[in-house]
């Protein structure tokens, strides 16, 4: 399985972390840094060839302009081992990049996550995932309540992370270049 995302800044990645590793000393949480880098998910897909994804990602980056976006708040996903996440507001730019994502890759998909479709995708910043308990919940949120989580992102590029075991690893990182789409000429 590969995750389609954007890598935070280092500034970003290095809060995150912080606040990570807090959750790692405070309650012991760490399933999170199963992926060292933090990031914002597109989707998780299984692919044909990974060399066309490349390619069809490699063409979004070239064409897509860096763009900001914000998070606010701490969001919980709720279940038998809630994901506490920072959330990742929505905006047309955004959007756009997202189902840009989705349309390229598509044809290569061999499976999804139910998640990754427009009306279900809910960008955000993973905190706490895997490890944790509903009895854990409340005593993690009282201790996060403690900092505020307005980040404004620069979302420049697409990377793609690759399970490997247990954790996933950097494949390949498209920086955005802002080109114009060049369409090929028609041939008669």
């Amino acid at each position: 399985m590969l995750a389609i995302t954007t890598l935070l800044s280092a500034p970003n990645a290095a809060r995150i972390n912080r606040i990570i590793e807090s959750l790692e000393t405070e309650f012991g949480l760490n399933d999170v840094q199963a992926t060292a880098d933090p990031h914002i998910t597109y989707q998780l897909a299984g692919v044909r060839k990974l060399s066309l994804l490349k390619a069809v990602l490699r063409d979004v980056a070239r064409t897509t302009k860096p763009f900001p976006a914000f998070t606010t708040g701490l969001g919980v996903f709720p279940g038998t081992n809630p994901v506490i996440y920072i959330p990742v507001l929505r905006s047309d730019a955004l959007n756009q990049l997202h189902m840009r994502i989705v349309n390229a890759t598509a044809p290569l998909c061999l499976r999804t996550d139910k998640f990754s479709s427009p009306d279900c995708w809910m960008p955000h910043i993973s905190l706490a995932l895997h490890d944790t308990s509903p009895d854990l919940l409340g005593p993690v949120l009282q201790h996060l309540n403690k900092e505020t989580f307005n980040l404004r992102l620069n979302i420049n590029n697409i990377a793609i992370l690759r399970q490997e075991g247990e954790h996933f690893v950097q494949e390949k990182v498209f920086g955005f270049e802002g080109l114009k789409n060049e369409k090929p000429a028609l041939l008669f």
